[in-house]
Formats: C-alpha cells, structure tokens, sequence
C-alpha cells in the first residue's frame, strides 16, 4: 500500500473523519485530501510533507517511521533539500537594521556639548564669586547644616539577556515541529516536540525558525512572548545582533 492508501486506511479504522483528522492535526482538510490520494504538491516541499505525514500516522494510530522512509525512497533524503526553498517565507519579512551613526553629526554633537561646558562654567564662577562677595560685605557668615541624604531602593529590573544573543524558548501545548536553520551556512535541524515539552535554543548568528501547529505553543524570544495566532505555518526571522521584536511571517 502506498503512503496515502495507508493513511486513509487508518483514518477509517479509527473512525475518523477528514474533518476531525484536521481538527485536531490543524492541518487544512483539503492537504489531507491530497496526501490521502498521494499527492504531495499541496504541503509546500518535502520538509513540511515529511511533518504533515508524521502528524497525521501519529492521529490515526500508525507508526511514522515506515511512512517516512518510503517517502525519502521516493522523493530523495532530507539531506537533499535546500534551505533557501524550506524557509522562504509566503510574505518578505524586513528586519530593521541599526543605522551607523554619521561621523560629521558625532562630531557635531561633541563640538556643542564642549562649548555648553565651557559657557556653563564661566557662568557659574562668575556668579558663585559675586555671591561670595556679597555675603561677606552685605550679610554675616551662615552655618549651613547639611541634611542627611536619602536611601533610595533600586527598584527590580527585568532579567538581563547577554548582548548579541537570542534566547528562545519554546513550550509546547500541543504536538508540533519545528525547523531551525542557520542563515550564514544553510544548516537545518528538525525538532519534533511533543505536548509538554519546553525546549530552549540560544543562538548568537541570525536564524530562521519554521513552526507547525503555531497556536499550539507558547513561544518567547530574550523574554518578550509572541503571538501566534494562526492555523497556518508561521515563519520566524530572529537576528540577534539587531535586538528588535521578532518578525513574524
């Protein structure tokens, strides 16, 4: 039997329906249809089918490993694919880069505040001189008594993340799987993270996350959580040297 006839055999044993096999895969109805009938084009490459397969051998109650072989016999090993074809995402996502500051506004800046010192100093004698004068040719000496100085509490602060590192971490609700590859070099790790896992990357080079099932894991990046409500395969870029909010795609 082939992938497909396989996977729709299972699904009618257990009694299942497309419907309820979307439900609770969170994957569209009419891509169950398509794999059901061995048509992979729908899922988008062979990264995405290879997880579409596993959630749904695992709702059905039938052992992915098989499945995925013959699906890598069929369409080439994971090693094959390119990672510029897996994390493209539908919608270009900018990230906003710090601008260098400009040397002549630096120098500017700097020429000003040296001036503002110098007036600010001349003032300042002048007039503690002409006070001086006149308290002791106009008014008697006066004790000044100084007053004890306040204890000010730091007030609690955030947790520090460390400068130019991206600390990600991910707390699965429900089943799901994620891709992770490394801009510079290309290299992609898969995850597959069961309900009740909580994993944590941290990565010091910009990288591009992929995640299945987003609305079933809580995910936050240096602390700050994101928000992913969608049914949809949601595409992450994180650079970690730029420190902005985490686009999400």
């Amino acid at each position: 039997m082939s992938i497909g006839d396989t996977l729709a055999e299972a699904r009618r044993q257990t009694g299942l329906t497309v419907t309820q096999v979307s439900r609770r895969t969170r994957i569209r109805e009419s891509i169950i249809r398509s794999i059901e009938a061995d048509d992979f084009s729908p899922c988008g490459g062979d990264f995405y089918a290879r997880g579409h397969i596993r959630s749904l051998a695992e709702v059905v109650r039938v052992d992915p490993v098989p499945l995925i072989r013959e699906y890598d016999a069929e369409h080439g090993a994971p090693g094959a694919m390119r990672a510029a074809q897996i994390f493209q995402p539908a919608t270009p996502i900018k990230i906003r880069e710090p601008r260098p500051l400009h040397l002549g506004r630096v120098l500017a800046v700097a020429l000003l505040a040296v001036v503002g010192y110098g007036v600010y100093h001349v003032v300042s004698t002048r007039g503690s001189h002409s006070s001086a004068t006149a308290a002791v040719t106009v008014r008697p000496a006066v004790t000044v008594t100084a007053k004890p100085k306040a204890t000010v509490t730091p007030s609690p602060t955030a947790p520090a993340y460390p400068k130019g590192e991206a600390v990600i971490t991910m707390a699965a609700k429900s089943d799901c799987w994620v891709g992770l590859t490394t801009v510079a070099t290309g290299k992609t790790h898969p995850y597959y993270v069961r309900a009740g896992q909580t994993m944590t990357w941290k990565e010091k080079h910009p990288v591009t996350m992929v995640i299945g099932n987003p609305r079933g894991v809580q995910l936050s990046v240096n602390g700050k959580a994101e928000q992913m409500n969608t049914l949809q395969v949601v595409t992450l870029n994180i650079n970690p040297a730029s420190r902005v909010p985490v686009a999400v795609g």
